[in-house]
């Protein structure tokens, strides 16, 4: 009896202190996570950035992107109008870790420039925010209270085509972040291109 009530309170404590799980659709992270912060990303303006400058927005909106998916490029208007809703207190960014040339970082300043992206458009060839995000298509959102916590995560709205979309639910996740709650809808799964993860060599 005493070993097994040994064994259980192990098990307890694993379970307990064990390593974080990802969350439904995320193998990475979940809600409630602190968001992984990204310093020194070069920018098509032609600055460096790091999460850390954006102290003085309430909430970061972080999407991963690039220029060279079809989906991505058409949810553009929609991320335009997403960072165009409250600059005053909400920050988009918008990340690309793709390695093709049409993502070049080249590339993707003349897309901005042409597009007048309103928003930071932000390579990192290294991959490894997209990573620490668990960033699995473009694009990917992840919303960050003033906590710097993940509040949603996932596809922007519940369709591709804008005609048919319903629930903006990154729009909902912001607005329960400023007013200090949670959205009724925390992940959803991310629509999109795959991204395209270099493979790693195992240490």
């Amino acid at each position: 009896m005493h070993r097994q009530l040994s064994g259980l309170i192990l098990a307890l404590c694993t379970l307990l202190t064990g390593p974080a799980v990802g969350g439904e659709f995320n193998g990475v992270l979940n809600i409630g996570d602190s968001a992984p912060a990204w310093t020194d990303l070069a920018g098509t303006d032609g600055q460096r950035h790091s999460l850390d400058d954006l102290k003085d927005k309430k909430v970061v909106v972080v999407v991963f992107t690039c220029n060279s998916c079809p989906v991505a490029r058409d949810y553009e208007d929609r991320i335009f109008a997403l960072a165009r809703r409250n600059p005053q207190e909400v920050a988009v960014v918008a990340i690309n870790v793709n390695r093709t040339p049409e993502d070049s970082l080249e590339k993707m300043t003349e897309r901005a420039k042409s597009r007048e992206f309103p928003f930071l458009y932000l390579a990192d060839d290294t991959q490894n925010i997209g990573r620490l995000y668990g960033a699995s298509a473009t694009p990917d959102f992840f919303v960050l209270s003033p906590e710097r916590k993940i509040v949603y995560m996932g596809s922007l709205d519940d369709h591709n085509d804008p005609a048919e979309a319903k629930t903006n639910y990154v729009a909902a996740a912001i607005d329960a972040a400023l007013a200090g709650g949670k959205p009724a809808t925390g992940e959803t799964f991310a629509r999109g291109c795959g991204i395209r993860y270099a493979r790693q060599r195992a240490k």
